[in-house]
């Protein structure tokens, strides 16, 4: 401090001390504060200067006391200073009654000078704290697995269990413990003891193994050889068949989870129920020929077994689901899937009274080209004795549609009203008249259109809201100068493509945008493009016209709808995760307010966290 500044801080002080007063005179300098110690002992001791870091900690540690004592025994061990680091801890021995940690700290010690038993003995010392009170054992614990000594760790959970009387107390802990020692047998011998399902389900303990094994072939082994041990103990227990079954897809060893199902249903002498099980999950994900021979192996059981009728159901549906997601489908490959609906429906006309009749009456009519068989099917289904009132309903629905196929517009409205009728309170009938109200809309009958609409943005099923809400921005933001002709063509060429009649719907499309290229419908045009060349599996083509859309149109109603789809063609289509997250994290980022955000977290959290289901 300069001689001035001091004799006058000097000065200063005398005159408060002489009158009492509190105020500070405003010509007063003070000085910055020294440079924190604790600081520059952090700096000599990254420095390795251990002598001057051990003189500050001591210091710290007389000012400070608990805080300072693990930095000032980190320092003294580092520097190998044993013999004060002993002193150290026996001076605070004691003092922490309820964590024990100076009494680890000491067995550490020992440990690290080569001292295995006196170190054993001391931690043995710990041990018999562990009296049952939860709040002892968790910290006894910790301070253990803090020391890196997990095997004390591991006792402290064992004993507090025993005394407790209750296996399954810490199970978790004590798992966790079992993986981070390389124990993975018994950490899994935890998780799955005594009754399995009975403290924690199937997908937690899926989701603990994720965590546990990741990809690692060598510990998926481990596990698969240790669920198979289990599985030959209790033939009976779903619950090892069901892990086992998901170590396997893990492993994308889908052949060897077959075999493994094919055994456990032989085993139980079962009719086929775990193999559907399992061609359920094949099928999810989309390892059709895995699911076709699961379903297969029960078909073979015979017709007199019980599950025979449903095995050739759902395998049909399974193949409905693979043309569904296959580019181009062979003709013949049609005709042989309309040629096995037919054979069920021959030999088990109960299915009409199912959702098998609406997924024939689908193939019939969006994929054999034959409006007239769906509408057969379904005219059939709905007067069908057992078919329930509900189901006729969804049936009557579908027929509607495939009357606006036909042309048959008056008829699919008759039909909609009539189902609106029946479930007036029913997100059924919010659904039929959503789909009247779009009749309307290819008719370019805007207003009464609007007025459906205008109730239905507030309908309780929020994807017949979110649907009504589109639809009416759709048309309120098209109409220019109450010039209604190109939205009239617009939605005309929306009625194409629900009538299947894409190349006349993009040729109308590009009318349109010709003859209009400043209109507001221009993006709205890109966007069914975008939905045509997806419908055709021509992904790169949906692509571009989306991310025109992104590009030209970012401050409209449609951005935030093509990011998202661009996120879910790469994520579900194309199979490119890395870019469908940079898509999703652009919509969580760029569009906050989007109905599509909630949805968008949840495919990130799918992404960076995958549970086979």
């Amino acid at each position: 401090m300069h001689v001035g500044k001091w004799l006058r801080s000097v000065a200063v002080c005398g005159v408060l001390l002489y009158t009492g007063s509190t105020a500070l005179a405003q010509n007063v300098i003070i000085d910055p504060p020294p440079v924190n110690k604790l600081e520059e002992a952090q700096k000599y001791e990254a420095a390795k200067d251990y002598e001057n870091a051990i003189k500050l900690y001591r210091k710290l540690y007389e000012e400070s006391g608990e805080a300072m004592y693990t930095p000032f025994l980190n320092t003294l061990i580092a520097a190998q200073k044993y013999k004060d680091a002993e002193k150290l801890i026996q001076s605070r021995i004691g003092q922490y009654s309820a964590t024990y940690i100076p009494e680890i700290d000491l067995g550490k010690l020992y440990k690290l000078q080569g001292k295995d038993k006196k170190a054993n003995e001391q931690f043995d010392v710990v041990l018999t704290k562990v009296n049952g009170d939860d709040m002892v054992t968790q910290r006894i614990a910790k301070a253990f697995t803090d020391a890196g000594v997990l095997d004390y760790g591991i006792k402290t959970y064992e004993i507090a269990m025993q005394r407790l009387g209750n296996p399954y107390l810490y199970g978790l802990q004590l798992a966790t413990l079992y993986v981070k020692n390389n124990q993975l047998d018994k950490a899994m011998d935890v998780m799955l003891a005594g009754n399995p399902g009975q403290f924690i389900t199937v997908e937690n303990v899926k989701s603990l193994f994720l965590q546990w094994l990741g990809n690692d072939p060598k510990k998926l082994q481990t596990a698969q050889k240790y669920l198979m041990s289990r599985i030959n103990e209790q033939p009976d227990n779903n619950y090892f068949t069901d892990l086992l079954t998901w170590i396997y897809t893990q492993k994308d060893d889908w052949d060897g989870a077959l075999i493994q199902m094919e055994a456990v249903d032989e085993r139980n002498n079962e009719t086929g129920k775990t193999l559907i099980d399992f061609a359920h999950t094949a099928a999810a994900a989309r390892k059709y020929d895995i699911a076709f021979k699961a379903y297969d192996d029960v078909i073979a059981k015979g017709a007199d077994k019980p599950l025979y009728a449903a095995a050739i159901n759902e395998k049909i549906a399974t193949e409905l689901a693979q043309v569904k997601n296959t580019p181009n489908v062979k003709p013949e490959n049609i005709s042989r899937l309309m040629g096995e609906y037919a054979a069920l429906f021959a030999a088990y006309p109960q299915y009409y009274a199912t959702q098998a009749a609406s997924d024939y009456a689908l193939v019939a009519a969006q994929y054999a080209d034959s409006a007239d068989k769906g509408i057969e099917i379904l005219e059939t289904a709905i007067k069908y004795p057992d078919t329930r009132k509900q189901t006729a309903g969804i049936f009557k629905l579908q027929l509607g549609d495939y009357y606006v196929i036909k042309g048959k517009v008056w008829e699919a409205s008759l039909l909609y009203s009539q189902v609106d009728k029946d479930f007036k309170q029913d997100a059924q009938g919010e659904d039929a008249r959503f789909r009247n109200a779009k009749l309307h809309y290819y008719r370019g009958d805007f207003e009464w259109a609007q007025s459906m609409l205008t109730v239905l943005k507030r309908s309780t099923t929020e994807l017949i809201a979110n649907d009504a809400l589109f639809l009416s921005v759709e048309i309120t933001e098209n109409v220019e100068d109450s010039n209604f002709y190109p939205l009239s063509r617009f939605a005309y060429a929306d009625l194409l493509l629900f009538q299947n009649k894409d190349k006349q719907a993009e040729t109308l499309l590009d009318s349109i945008a010709m003859a209009f290229p400043k209109h507001p419908l221009n993006d709205d045009i890109l966007m069914q493009h975008a939905k045509i060349a997806e419908k055709h599996h021509e992904y790169e083509k949906a692509l571009g016209y989306l991310t025109t859309i992104t590009q030209k149109y970012a401050e409209d109603v449609l951005a935030d709808d093509a990011v998202f789809k661009m996120a879910e063609i790469y994520r579900y289509d194309l199979n490119k995760k890395e870019n469908a997250k940079e898509y999703y994290e652009k919509l969580i980022i760029d569009f906050p307010g989007s109905t599509f955000v909630q949805t968008a977290r949840q495919r990130l959290q799918e992404i960076n966290n995958p549970v086979t289901q």
